[in-house]
């Protein structure tokens, strides 16, 4: 017999999962989270959720808010639970599941003036995002925000009724700057290199489109704090409900799976207040970049590292590719020739035994993460995750024979099928012009290298445009499985 999640059935549930042990009656918002997707009820709601359980801090609860009509079906799937969201963490010899209760309400997605209503609030002190890398407007080659993107344009045209998260930011700082209310610290959790700077950039950057002194006004009132977020999230499907039915009898509209491990590095820079998320393993510091590029090179630079290779091969899960020897072989040898070596000392933290770890948890067979989720928009992921590596190492005069590879197997994997002739789903927002470039770089590879917006100066270095158009030749050549053999044997 199930039992449906929300807030009466806890104590039915509470023999076969944890539940919140604090009063939920009792919590108060102080943080505004845009983007409510897996990875917050898996991260931050979870570290917030430990808190509250440990007492105390009961006035830093979650609202929710969204800009994208789809969000209203996460909204109405949660509402009926009351915000409740099950959270399972496994391993290859551990299953346990936990309700957490740290969300108290979710904004109706486009609600302008609620939305703005509630940043206004002087209750909110925090404001956090995770919104996917490709959600902050930069540019792809430049990595700069783009002050001339249609929707950045139309917030600033009409301001008090903006679209973007970043407008919804800059309008609900507007009022409290005019209401002389102390402004929020602007928080964001997405894996992006120097995130803190980079949402700086947006919300000051769409503030100079409307009055330079608006934006100086930002630059010097608000804080915007780097961080380093870290949990294996997988999406949610019918298989992950049905087996929360099974193993532990909930029904959940929206359930997370996920793995054991989770790492949150923060600077501790919050004007106006935060959480005492350190009594729960959030680790706070002056300077969180060396703990973030290590992260975005070695663990998300391998999971575009064995993505594209695993799906040319028609593999299914991210276990399985750890389970074929030269996709694994091939992540072991680009990491530690090509990525570990020109990534910067991190305090109090060994490189190989980082890569170790991440080995590990990309071998889970318990989490259920897809390669498709692994090739999701890369044309937004290889400029952050890939391109600077083959960038460092070119600049210091080495080689870039796998870093190289790994972009032609993209490039390979966006020409619409696998190895096997399998037709290829779109998974890129510019899916159709990735398709294109990669159709005719089947004869001529540097037809791929001339997207110059995610290239960039790599598309003129004759070191990476020989290596890339190689490797690229290679595998139409002989396909992905020999191609990864010579290059395993350094023929390629």
């Amino acid at each position: 017999m199930t039992t449906k999640l929300n807030q009466a059935n806890l104590p039915a549930i509470a023999n076969r999962a944890a539940v919140p042990q604090y009063d939920r009656g009792a919590l108060r918002a102080g943080i505004l989270h845009f983007g409510v997707g897996n990875f917050h009820r898996a991260h931050q709601a979870v570290y917030l959720d430990d808190l509250f359980n440990a007492g105390g801090s009961l006035d830093w609860a979650i609202v929710g808010a969204g800009v994208r009509p789809a969000d209203e079906d996460m909204r109405q799937k949660l509402k009926v639970q009351d915000w409740l969201t099950t959270v399972v963490e496994q391993e290859a010899d551990l299953s346990r599941a936990r309700v957490t209760g740290a969300m108290v309400d979710y904004i109706k997605p486009g609600d302008i003036e609620a939305t703005l209503e509630m940043l206004a609030n002087p209750a909110i002190r925090i404001v956090s995002l995770t919104i996917t890398e490709g959600g902050y407007y930069i540019d792809p080659a430049s990595q700069q925000f783009d002050p001339t993107h249609p929707d950045i344009v139309a917030d600033a045209y009409n301001i008090a009724a903006p679209r973007t998260a970043f407008g919804l930011i800059l309008g609900g700082l507007m009022r409290r700057r005019d209401a002389g209310v102390d402004p929020f610290t602007v928080m964001s959790c997405d894996n992006i290199p120097g995130n803190g700077h980079v949402t700086q950039n947006a919300v000051a950057g769409l503030a100079a489109l409307i009055d330079p002194l608006l934006a100086a006004w930002v630059h010097e009132h608000v804080a915007f704090p780097n961080s380093m977020v870290d949990r294996i999230t997988p999406a949610t499907s019918a298989r992950e409900r049905e087996m929360l039915e099974k193993d532990f009898g909930i029904e959940d509209n929206w359930p997370v799976f996920c793995e054991a491990f989770k790492q949150w590095v923060l600077e501790d820079h919050f004007p106006s207040g935060r959480p005492a998320l350190e009594r729960v393993g959030v680790q706070f510091v002056p300077d969180v970049a060396p703990f973030e590029l290590m992260k975005i090179r070695i663990l998300n630079g391998g999971h575009a590292t064995i993505a594209y290779p695993a799906a040319l091969m028609d593999i299914h899960f991210v276990h399985e590719a750890m389970e074929e020897p030269l996709v694994r072989r091939f992540l072991e040898k680009v990491e530690r020739e090509e990525i570990i070596p020109i990534v910067p000392p991190v305090p109090d933290t060994s490189l190989d035994e980082y890569y170790e770890l991440i080995d590990r948890r990309f071998s889970n067979p318990k989490i259920g993460d897809t390669i498709t989720r692994l090739c999701l928009d890369g044309s937004n992921r290889q400029p952050k995750f890939i391109l600077p590596s083959a960038a460092d190492r070119l600049a210091a005069g080495q080689g870039v024979t796998g870093l190289a590879l790994v972009s032609a197997l993209w490039c390979r994997y966006c020409y619409g099928e696998t190895d096997s002739g399998t037709p290829i789903a779109p998974n890129d927002p510019s899916w159709d012009r990735l398709t294109a470039a990669a159709k005719k770089a089947k004869a001529d590879p540097q037809a791929w290298l001339a997207m110059g917006d995610i290239f960039g100066p790599l598309a003129r270095n004759p070191a990476y445009v020989a290596a890339f158009s190689h490797a690229l030749t290679t595998l139409w050549e002989v396909g992905t499985r020999e191609t990864l053999i010579r290059y395993l044997e350094d023929r390629l």
